[in-house]
């Protein structure tokens, strides 16, 4: 580091880091594409990660209101008391809510790195191409990411779950 000259070994000459040669403006140009495939690859990444998210939570909500359902209607032949029943349920909808706030962070994150792997891309685009090439995303666009729709999915299965539970399955354990 801090060496202005370098030898080149295929020619025993020196050429200034900065020079702009033909050689170095290739490889310039070789890195900046690779690092632009990279970016494109963690944004298709990003996109998919959404759909793994929402797929684990479905998997994992259902199970778990599956489990406090058949709580509610097995406590009786189980010979469980209505308050352990009414705190066992109480504990699944917990531990479901908890999920949903696991995945509904996961999905904030996952479009946050998006938005920034996206200005990289037209960072990486403005330079190589010229200014303009690819537009810049604008947060206010949010009403169109699937992943708006996703958490708000999750938003609303929960807190109906919640209302459900609370109207229908735990005044009736008594």
């Amino acid at each position: 580091m801090g060496e202005t000259e370098q030898t080149r070994p295929d020619t025993g000459t020196t050429d200034s880091a900065d020079s702009g040669t033909p050689d170095t403006a290739a490889l310039r140009n070789e890195l900046a594409l690779e690092r632009y495939r990279y970016v494109l690859q963690q944004i298709q990444t990003v996109n998919e990660n959404a759909h793994r998210f929402l797929a684990i939570y479905q998997t994992l909500a259902t199970t778990l209101v599956a489990a406090a359902l058949a709580l509610f209607v097995g406590y009786r032949t189980w010979e469980l008391e209505a308050d352990t029943a009414r705190s066992g349920v109480i504990g699944l909808l917990t531990l479901t809510t908890v999920v949903a706030v696991f995945t509904g962070i996961l999905i904030v994150v996952g479009a946050l790195s998006w938005l920034d792997y996206r200005h990289e891309e037209c960072d990486i685009t403005d330079e190589l191409v010229g200014p303009g090439f690819r537009t810049r995303p604008r947060p206010g666009n949010f009403l169109r990411w699937y992943e708006t729709y996703v958490v708000l999915f999750i938003l609303v299965s929960v807190i109906t779950m919640w209302v459900l539970a609370g109207l229908f399955l735990l005044p009736a354990m008594r």
